[in-house]
C-alpha cells in the first residue's frame, strides 16, 4: 500500500465528495481492505493535509501554472499531501518529495511525475516568499472558511486569533477512568509501570492526559473497561446532573456512548438511565461501550424529536441533551468541519436544537435538571439557545453551573478550545420550578 497515495484517495473523499473524515478512512479503507487509522503517518498525512486544507489549496495555485483538471482531483490531493509534510512533517526533505513523486503511479498518472516533482521542488525555494503573499489573509492563513472565521470573530473578539490557533494544533488524549473498576491514582501507577508518561488533572477526578496519544491496544486495560477515552471538555458534562441514588436518567442524543457511561460510573445506584438515539447502528456502538466498561442501561432507538412515539410517560429526574451541532468546538479532532460545514448548516442546526429543547422538557418532572451541552463556539448553539429557552418556558431557573474552567455568560458556560487542553464546548443547565 502506497500510504501518500492512499492518503491522497481520503482527501478526495472528503474535500470533493463532502464524505465525514471517518466516513471517507473507512470507505478508502475498504478499497485497500485496510485499517486505516493503524497506519500512524497515513493517519497523520489525512488529518493534516485536511487541517491545513484552504492554505495548502492556495499554495498549490500558486505553484501550478495552470489549474488541473477536475478529473486530477486525486493529482491535486497528492500535491497537498507533499506540500503538508515539506511543512509540518519530521520527514527528510529529499524523502517526502521522492515519496510523493512515486505515489503518482499508483494513481495511475505517471505523466505528472515530473509536475508534481517541479512543483515541491519549487515550493521549497520559494516557500517564504508564497507565505508572505498570502498574509493579508487570515483565513487563507489559519485554513478555515472566511464565513467560519467572521463567526468567530463576531462571537469572541477577544479570542478570536487564539480560537484559530488552538483548531490547528494537535489535540492531547484524555483518558476517563471507570472508577468502578479502578481509582485514577491507581491506572496512572499502571500507565508508569508501562512506561506511558500521564499526569491528572485539576479538573476532572477521573481524568488522565496522555503526554503523547496511543492506540487503545497499547493501553493497559482498555479491553477489561479500566479506562475510556474522553476529552477533558466532555467530562464536564455528567458533574453538570447532579445525579443521586434512585434517579431516572435520559441520555437524549446518547451515541457512542461516552456520556452515558460516564453517567453510569458516577452514579451507578441510578434507578434507570435511558441512553436514547436516532440511529439503530449508532446504539450498536453505545452497546459495544457499556458492555466492556461492565455498564447496563436502557437503549431506546428514537427520535427525540418524537417522544410520543417510544417515551413511555414516565418523567425522567434528570436530562442530559448533548445536541447535534456545527463541531466548530473540536474543529482540532474533526478537521473536515473546515470544509464540510456552510453557515445554512448552523441556521438548520440551531433550528434542531430549538425544536429539541422543546420536544425534551416535557418529559422532565418538576424540580428535575436538564443539561444542554454542544461542542460548539458559536453562541446561536449555546448562549443564545438558553435565552430563547428561558423566554419561552416561564417554568425555568437558570443553575449555576459548578465548572471552573471556560467564559462564564449570562445562561452557562463556554469551554474555549485549547484553554487547559480542552475542547470547545457550551454548557447550561435549567431546572424546572
Amino acid at each position: 500500500m502506497n500510504e501518500r497515495c492512499v492518503a491522497a484517495q481520503v482527501v478526495v473523499e472528503v474535500s470533493q465528495k463532502g464524505q465525514s473524515l471517518d466516513k471517507a478512512m473507512t470507505t478508502v479503507g475498504r478499497r485497500t481492505r485496510a485499517d486505516l487509522y493503524l497506519f500512524p503517518r497515513l493517519r497523520e498525512m489525512v488529518f493534516g493535509t485536511l487541517r491545513w486544507y484552504g492554505l495548502l489549496d492556495a499554495l498549490s495555485r500558486a505553484l501550478l501554472d495552470r489549474p488541473l483538471k477536475a478529473k486530477d482531483a486525486d493529482l491535486h490531493a497528492l500535491i497537498l499531501v507533499g506540500l503538508y509534510q515539506l511543512r509540518e512533517m519530521r520527514l527528510p526533505a529529499h524523502a517526502a518529495v521522492d515519496e510523493t513523486v512515486a505515489a503518482v503511479m499508483p494513481l495511475g498518472k505517471p505523466w505528472a511525475k515530473g509536475l508534481v516533482n517541479a512543483l515541491l521542488r519549487r515550493y521549497q525555494r520559494q516557500a517564504e516568499a508564497l507565505i508572505r503573499d498570502l498574509n493579508s489573509d487570515p483565513a487563507v492563513l489559519s485554513a478555515h472558511p472566511s464565513w467560519l472565521v467572521e463567526k468567530i470573530k463576531q462571537a469572541w473578539p477577544d479570542r478570536w486569533e487564539d480560537i484559530l490557533l488552538a483548531n490547528n494544533r494537535k489535540p492531547p488524549m484524555s483518558l476517563r477512568v471507570n472508577r468502578l473498576r479502578c481509582k485514577p491514582q491507581d491506572y496512572l501507577e499502571t500507565l508508569k509501570n508501562s512506561h506511558i508518561k500521564a499526569s491528572t488533572s485539576p479538573h476532572s477526578p477521573v481524568a488522565i492526559i496522555l503526554e503523547k496519544p496511543l492506540g487503545v491496544s497499547a493501553l493497559p486495560g482498555f479491553e477489561q473497561g479500566l479506562v475510556a477515552v474522553q476529552d477533558l471538555a466532555a467530562q464536564q458534562a455528567t458533574p453538570l446532573l447532579d445525579l443521586k441514588p434512585g434517579q431516572r436518567v435520559l441520555d437524549a442524543c446518547a451515541a457512542p456512548g461516552g456520556k452515558a457511561c460516564h453517567i453510569l460510573e458516577t452514579e451507578p445506584r441510578l434507578r434507570e438511565l435511558v441512553a436514547l438515539d436516532v440511529s439503530a447502528n449508532r446504539l450498536q456502538k453505545v452497546q459495544e461501550n457499556l458492555k466492556r466498561l461492565g455498564l447496563k442501561a436502557r437503549l431506546v432507538e428514537g427520535d427525540a424529536l418524537e417522544p410520543q412515539i417510544w417515551w413511555d410517560g414516565e418523567a425522567f429526574d434528570r436530562i442530559l441533551l448533548d445536541a447535534p451541532c456545527s463541531g466548530s468546538g473540536v474543529i482540532r479532532r474533526h478537521p473536515d468541519i473546515k470544509l464540510l460545514r456552510t453557515p445554512k448548516d448552523i441556521e438548520a442546526l440551531a433550528a434542531r436544537q430549538k425544536n429539541l429543547l422543546d420536544s425534551l422538557w416535557p418529559l422532565l418532572r418538576s424540580g428535575g435538571k436538564l443539561v444542554y451541552a454542544t461542542c460548539s463556539i458559536l453562541p446561536d448553539e449555546g448562549e443564545n439557545q438558553l435565552e430563547w429557552f428561558m423566554a419561552k418556558h416561564p417554568d425555568t431557573r437558570a443553575l449555576t453551573t459548578t465548572m471552573t474552567m471556560g467564559v462564564a455568560l449570562k445562561f452557562g458556560r463556554q469551554c474555549i478550545p485549547g484553554q487547559a487542553g480542552m475542547d470547545g464546548f457550551y454548557y447550561a443547565a435549567v431546572q424546572k420550578i
